[in-house]
């Protein structure tokens, strides 16, 4: 992996942490949060994508779905928060 795709990754994880955080409480969760939320996002929007047999390809694909994921997983910590 060079330089320029872990900026691609960082950059992805970050718009899509920041998205979710939109999405779901009405703001980001700052820099290194959003990118942190973005990537873990990103494995659990893959993992869900892959149990529908929903592929995506690209950059807007990629960042849809960390975004779903990074949605998915704020839903889950805002439940299990509540309890």
């Amino acid at each position: 992996m060079d330089i320029t795709s872990i900026l691609i990754f960082l950059a992805i994880g970050a718009a899509a942490g920041w998205l979710a955080g939109t999405i779901m409480k009405g703001g980001g969760f700052g820099l290194l949060g959003n990118i942190i939320i973005g990537i873990i996002g990103a494995v659990v929007g893959g993992f869900v994508f892959s149990l529908l047999g929903i592929t995506a390809g690209g950059l807007i694909g990629s960042l849809i779905t960390a975004v779903a994921g990074a949605v998915i997983l704020l839903f889950v910590v805002g439940l299990i928060k509540k309890s």
